[in-house]
Protein backbone atom coordinates (compact mmCIF):
# COMPACT_ATOMS: atom_id res chain seq x y z
CA UNK A 1 0.00 0.00 0.00
CA UNK A 2 2.68 2.56 1.01
CA UNK A 3 6.05 2.77 -0.89
CA UNK A 4 7.99 1.87 1.60
CA UNK A 5 8.14 -0.91 4.58
CA UNK A 6 6.53 0.97 7.62
CA UNK A 7 5.20 0.30 11.45
CA UNK A 8 1.97 0.81 12.74
CA UNK A 9 2.18 3.12 15.98
CA UNK A 10 -0.62 4.71 18.08
CA UNK A 11 -0.07 8.13 19.28
CA UNK A 12 -0.40 7.37 23.69
CA UNK A 13 0.51 11.61 24.51
CA UNK A 14 -0.18 14.77 22.77
CA UNK A 15 1.36 18.08 24.25
CA UNK A 16 1.35 21.89 23.70
CA UNK A 17 5.04 23.02 23.22
CA UNK A 18 3.48 26.31 22.28
CA UNK A 19 0.49 28.11 21.10
CA UNK A 20 1.81 26.55 17.52
CA UNK A 21 4.06 23.81 18.36
CA UNK A 22 2.59 20.08 19.28
CA UNK A 23 4.67 17.17 20.60
CA UNK A 24 3.45 13.40 20.00
CA UNK A 25 4.64 10.79 21.60
CA UNK A 26 4.12 7.04 19.16
CA UNK A 27 4.63 3.70 20.53
CA UNK A 28 4.21 0.40 18.88
CA UNK A 29 1.06 -0.81 18.61
CA UNK A 30 2.27 -4.51 19.87
CA UNK A 31 4.10 -2.62 22.54
CA UNK A 32 8.03 -4.08 21.39
CA UNK A 33 11.02 -1.21 21.10
CA UNK A 34 10.66 0.74 17.96
CA UNK A 35 13.90 0.39 15.84
CA UNK A 36 16.73 2.37 16.89
CA UNK A 37 18.20 5.31 15.22
CA UNK A 38 20.42 8.17 15.39
CA UNK A 39 20.65 12.09 16.31
CA UNK A 40 19.42 13.98 13.85
CA UNK A 41 17.28 11.21 12.00
CA UNK A 42 13.53 11.58 10.93
CA UNK A 43 10.18 9.23 9.88
CA UNK A 44 7.79 9.55 7.43
CA UNK A 45 4.45 9.26 8.62
CA UNK A 46 1.49 8.25 6.54
CA UNK A 47 -2.27 8.91 7.56
CA UNK A 48 -4.90 8.48 5.94
CA UNK A 49 -7.53 11.06 5.79
CA UNK A 50 -9.79 12.31 3.44
CA UNK A 51 -6.46 11.78 0.99
CA UNK A 52 -3.43 9.57 1.91
CA UNK A 53 -1.00 12.77 4.24
CA UNK A 54 2.64 11.36 3.86
CA UNK A 55 4.71 14.02 6.07
CA UNK A 56 8.55 14.16 7.34
CA UNK A 57 9.24 14.80 10.69
CA UNK A 58 12.73 14.63 13.09
CA UNK A 59 12.61 12.43 15.90
CA UNK A 60 13.31 14.89 19.30
CA UNK A 61 13.23 11.81 21.69
CA UNK A 62 16.49 10.03 23.36
CA UNK A 63 18.13 7.65 20.36
CA UNK A 64 18.49 5.61 23.57
CA UNK A 65 15.17 5.02 24.55
CA UNK A 66 13.39 3.59 21.69
CA UNK A 67 10.01 2.50 23.70
CA UNK A 68 8.46 4.96 21.73
CA UNK A 69 9.35 7.80 19.36
CA UNK A 70 8.55 11.65 19.92
CA UNK A 71 7.83 14.88 17.23
CA UNK A 72 7.28 17.74 17.32
CA UNK A 73 5.20 19.71 14.54
CA UNK A 74 4.15 23.31 13.82
CA UNK A 75 0.84 24.12 12.45
CA UNK A 76 1.87 25.77 9.25
CA UNK A 77 0.37 28.91 7.74
CA UNK A 78 0.44 27.41 4.85
CA UNK A 79 -0.73 23.80 5.24
CA UNK A 80 -1.90 21.41 2.90
CA UNK A 81 -3.19 18.90 4.98
CA UNK A 82 -0.43 17.26 7.36
CA UNK A 83 -0.27 19.69 9.83
CA UNK A 84 -3.40 20.73 10.33
CA UNK A 85 -4.32 17.11 10.43
CA UNK A 86 -1.92 16.63 13.38
CA UNK A 87 -2.98 19.62 15.13
CA UNK A 88 -6.71 19.66 14.56
CA UNK A 89 -7.62 16.04 14.18
CA UNK A 90 -5.30 13.78 15.83
CA UNK A 91 -6.39 12.62 18.96
CA UNK A 92 -4.75 9.88 21.98
CA UNK A 93 -5.69 6.10 20.96
CA UNK A 94 -4.94 7.40 17.35
CA UNK A 95 -3.19 4.77 14.70
CA UNK A 96 -1.41 5.67 11.94
CA UNK A 97 1.98 4.14 9.84
CA UNK A 98 5.01 5.64 10.16
CA UNK A 99 8.30 4.77 8.09
CA UNK A 100 12.00 3.15 9.48
CA UNK A 101 14.04 6.03 10.84
CA UNK A 102 16.26 7.28 8.36
CA UNK A 103 19.06 9.76 8.57
CA UNK A 104 20.23 12.97 5.89
CA UNK A 105 21.73 14.79 8.98
CA UNK A 106 23.82 13.13 10.94
CA UNK A 107 26.68 14.12 13.53
CA UNK A 108 29.79 14.13 12.50
CA UNK A 109 32.12 12.05 14.20
CA UNK A 110 35.57 14.00 12.60
CA UNK A 111 34.10 17.08 15.10
CA UNK A 112 35.66 18.37 18.05
CA UNK A 113 32.74 20.51 19.27
CA UNK A 114 29.69 20.61 17.64
CA UNK A 115 27.62 23.87 17.21
CA UNK A 116 24.02 23.92 16.29
CA UNK A 117 21.79 26.94 14.81
CA UNK A 118 18.26 27.28 15.27
CA UNK A 119 15.37 29.48 14.01
CA UNK A 120 11.67 28.45 15.12
CA UNK A 121 10.75 24.30 14.47
CA UNK A 122 14.28 24.20 13.02
CA UNK A 123 15.19 23.38 16.90
CA UNK A 124 13.33 19.83 16.35
CA UNK A 125 16.49 17.53 14.56
CA UNK A 126 18.93 19.27 17.42
CA UNK A 127 17.15 17.57 20.27
CA UNK A 128 17.73 14.21 19.53
CA UNK A 129 21.62 15.37 18.26
CA UNK A 130 22.40 17.02 21.52
CA UNK A 131 20.39 13.87 23.58
CA UNK A 132 23.52 11.81 21.78
CA UNK A 133 26.58 14.47 22.41
CA UNK A 134 25.65 14.85 25.78
CA UNK A 135 25.25 10.58 26.39
CA UNK A 136 28.73 10.30 24.82
CA UNK A 137 29.69 13.46 27.07
CA UNK A 138 30.92 15.66 23.71
CA UNK A 139 31.61 18.89 23.14
CA UNK A 140 28.35 21.42 21.84
CA UNK A 141 26.53 24.47 21.76
CA UNK A 142 23.12 25.48 20.79
CA UNK A 143 22.12 29.19 19.20
CA UNK A 144 18.38 29.27 18.84
CA UNK A 145 16.25 31.67 17.16
CA UNK A 146 12.46 32.61 18.21
CA UNK A 147 10.35 35.24 17.47
CA UNK A 148 9.85 35.30 22.00
CA UNK A 149 9.83 33.53 24.78
CA UNK A 150 5.86 31.95 24.38
CA UNK A 151 6.83 31.05 20.73
CA UNK A 152 10.12 29.07 21.68
CA UNK A 153 9.32 25.43 21.66
CA UNK A 154 11.27 23.52 24.48
CA UNK A 155 12.53 26.65 25.99
CA UNK A 156 11.70 24.99 29.77
CA UNK A 157 13.34 21.88 28.58
CA UNK A 158 16.67 23.08 27.46
CA UNK A 159 16.85 25.53 30.90
CA UNK A 160 16.46 22.47 32.59
CA UNK A 161 18.94 19.80 30.15
CA UNK A 162 21.39 22.17 28.99
CA UNK A 163 21.51 25.23 30.74
CA UNK A 164 25.39 26.41 30.25
CA UNK A 165 24.89 24.96 26.15
CA UNK A 166 22.73 26.99 25.05
CA UNK A 167 21.73 30.78 23.80
CA UNK A 168 18.44 32.29 23.03
CA UNK A 169 17.39 34.84 20.82
CA UNK A 170 14.16 36.17 20.65
CA UNK A 171 13.17 39.13 17.91
CA UNK A 172 10.34 40.93 19.79
CA UNK A 173 13.34 41.98 22.38
CA UNK A 174 15.23 42.66 18.86
CA UNK A 175 17.84 39.88 19.32
CA UNK A 176 19.25 38.19 16.17
CA UNK A 177 21.92 35.66 15.58
CA UNK A 178 24.98 37.11 14.12
CA UNK A 179 27.31 35.42 11.61
CA UNK A 180 29.97 37.06 13.28
CA UNK A 181 28.95 34.42 16.01
CA UNK A 182 31.20 31.72 13.43
CA UNK A 183 34.40 33.59 14.47
CA UNK A 184 34.60 32.36 17.49
CA UNK A 185 34.48 28.91 17.54
CA UNK A 186 37.21 27.12 18.06
CA UNK A 187 39.03 25.23 15.16
CA UNK A 188 38.11 21.55 14.42
CA UNK A 189 34.40 22.98 14.91
CA UNK A 190 31.30 21.44 12.84
CA UNK A 191 28.62 23.94 12.36
CA UNK A 192 25.05 22.66 11.66
CA UNK A 193 21.81 24.85 10.56
CA UNK A 194 18.43 24.64 10.59
CA UNK A 195 15.46 26.68 10.04
CA UNK A 196 14.09 29.04 6.79
CA UNK A 197 15.78 29.11 3.51
CA UNK A 198 17.44 32.67 4.11
CA UNK A 199 18.04 31.75 7.73
CA UNK A 200 20.04 28.66 6.48
CA UNK A 201 21.04 30.25 3.39
CA UNK A 202 23.06 33.40 5.67
CA UNK A 203 24.80 31.54 7.77
CA UNK A 204 26.50 28.78 5.14
CA UNK A 205 27.43 31.82 3.35
CA UNK A 206 28.95 33.25 6.01
CA UNK A 207 30.77 29.92 6.95
CA UNK A 208 32.30 29.49 3.63
CA UNK A 209 33.45 33.36 3.35
CA UNK A 210 35.26 32.56 7.26
CA UNK A 211 37.17 30.00 5.59
CA UNK A 212 35.11 26.54 6.79
CA UNK A 213 35.70 23.21 5.06
CA UNK A 214 32.29 22.22 3.43
CA UNK A 215 32.77 19.03 4.86
CA UNK A 216 32.39 21.28 8.14
CA UNK A 217 28.95 22.70 7.39
CA UNK A 218 25.78 20.63 7.86
CA UNK A 219 21.93 21.82 6.99
CA UNK A 220 18.74 20.51 7.33
CA UNK A 221 16.16 21.97 5.42
CA UNK A 222 12.42 21.10 5.73
CA UNK A 223 11.34 23.31 2.66
CA UNK A 224 13.35 23.36 -0.48
CA UNK A 225 14.33 26.78 -1.87
CA UNK A 226 11.50 28.39 -4.28
CA UNK A 227 12.64 29.25 -7.53
CA UNK A 228 11.68 32.71 -8.33
CA UNK A 229 9.56 31.80 -11.71
CA UNK A 230 7.55 28.96 -11.77
CA UNK A 231 7.07 28.13 -15.56
CA UNK A 232 5.42 24.55 -17.15
CA UNK A 233 7.56 22.35 -19.00
CA UNK A 234 7.25 18.98 -20.64
CA UNK A 235 9.52 15.79 -19.80
CA UNK A 236 10.13 13.16 -22.44
CA UNK A 237 10.89 9.47 -20.90
CA UNK A 238 13.21 6.91 -22.88
CA UNK A 239 10.32 4.65 -23.68
CA UNK A 240 9.30 8.10 -26.00
CA UNK A 241 6.03 9.25 -22.75
CA UNK A 242 5.45 12.54 -22.57
CA UNK A 243 4.66 14.44 -19.33
CA UNK A 244 3.64 17.77 -18.99
CA UNK A 245 4.61 19.35 -16.01
CA UNK A 246 2.49 22.80 -14.64
CA UNK A 247 3.96 25.76 -13.08
CA UNK A 248 2.27 24.46 -9.52
CA UNK A 249 3.89 20.93 -9.45
CA UNK A 250 7.12 19.57 -8.96
CA UNK A 251 9.11 17.32 -11.35
CA UNK A 252 8.29 14.35 -8.99
CA UNK A 253 4.76 14.79 -8.50
CA UNK A 254 4.17 14.95 -12.05
CA UNK A 255 5.73 11.60 -12.50
CA UNK A 256 4.69 9.85 -9.58
CA UNK A 257 1.06 11.54 -10.61
CA UNK A 258 1.57 10.05 -14.43
CA UNK A 259 2.60 6.07 -12.64
CA UNK A 260 6.35 6.66 -12.81
CA UNK A 261 8.01 4.84 -10.29
CA UNK A 262 10.48 7.69 -9.62
CA UNK A 263 12.80 7.79 -6.03
CA UNK A 264 12.22 9.96 -3.76
CA UNK A 265 12.85 10.25 0.24
CA UNK A 266 13.48 13.85 1.74
CA UNK A 267 11.59 15.91 -1.05
CA UNK A 268 13.81 18.95 -0.09
CA UNK A 269 16.73 18.00 -2.92
CA UNK A 270 19.04 17.18 0.02
CA UNK A 271 19.12 13.47 0.40
CA UNK A 272 20.02 12.48 -4.01
CA UNK A 273 17.64 9.98 -3.58
CA UNK A 274 14.93 11.55 -6.06
CA UNK A 275 18.17 11.98 -8.72
CA UNK A 276 17.81 11.17 -12.46
CA UNK A 277 19.61 11.25 -15.75
CA UNK A 278 18.92 13.56 -18.14
CA UNK A 279 19.96 12.80 -21.52
CA UNK A 280 18.99 16.09 -23.01
CA UNK A 281 17.83 19.76 -21.82
CA UNK A 282 18.94 22.47 -19.74
CA UNK A 283 18.00 22.21 -15.99
CA UNK A 284 17.81 24.93 -13.32
CA UNK A 285 19.09 23.45 -10.49
CA UNK A 286 17.44 23.84 -6.41
CA UNK A 287 18.73 21.40 -4.64
CA UNK A 288 22.28 21.17 -1.66
CA UNK A 289 23.25 17.78 -2.63
CA UNK A 290 25.05 17.87 -6.10
CA UNK A 291 28.29 19.51 -6.57
CA UNK A 292 28.65 22.96 -8.46
CA UNK A 293 30.57 20.87 -11.25
CA UNK A 294 27.85 18.26 -11.52
CA UNK A 295 25.24 21.14 -11.78
CA UNK A 296 27.69 22.53 -14.49
CA UNK A 297 27.55 19.13 -15.84
CA UNK A 298 23.37 19.25 -17.05
CA UNK A 299 23.44 15.63 -16.78
CA UNK A 300 21.62 15.21 -13.88
CA UNK A 301 18.47 16.37 -12.06
CA UNK A 302 17.00 16.30 -8.47
CA UNK A 303 13.19 15.69 -9.45
CA UNK A 304 12.08 17.13 -6.06
CA UNK A 305 13.27 20.50 -6.15
CA UNK A 306 14.97 20.93 -9.29
CA UNK A 307 13.02 22.35 -12.88
CA UNK A 308 13.92 22.76 -16.27
CA UNK A 309 15.18 26.14 -18.05
CA UNK A 310 14.74 24.56 -21.33
CA UNK A 311 10.99 23.93 -22.71
CA UNK A 312 11.72 20.08 -22.44
CA UNK A 313 13.91 17.43 -20.44
CA UNK A 314 14.35 14.17 -21.42
CA UNK A 315 14.62 11.92 -18.66
CA UNK A 316 16.74 8.16 -18.56
CA UNK A 317 13.67 6.45 -17.34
Amino acid sequence: MYKEKTIPVVVNDIRDETAFVKRFRLSSIDGKPLPKFSGGAHISTYIEAKELLVRQYSLTSNPDHTQHYEIAVRLSDISRGGSRYWHKSMKVGDKLHISYPKNHFPLSFKAKHHVFYAAGIGITPFLSMMKELQSRNASFELHYASKSRDACAFYDFHQKHYLNHCRFYFSNKKERISASSLEEHPIGTHVYFCGPDTFISDLTGSAYQLGYPPSAVHMERFTPPQPKEMKPFHVQLTDGTLIQVSKDQTLLEALLNNGVKAPYSCRVGRCGTSELQVIEGEIAHYDSFLSEEQKRDQSRILTCVSRAKSELLVLNV
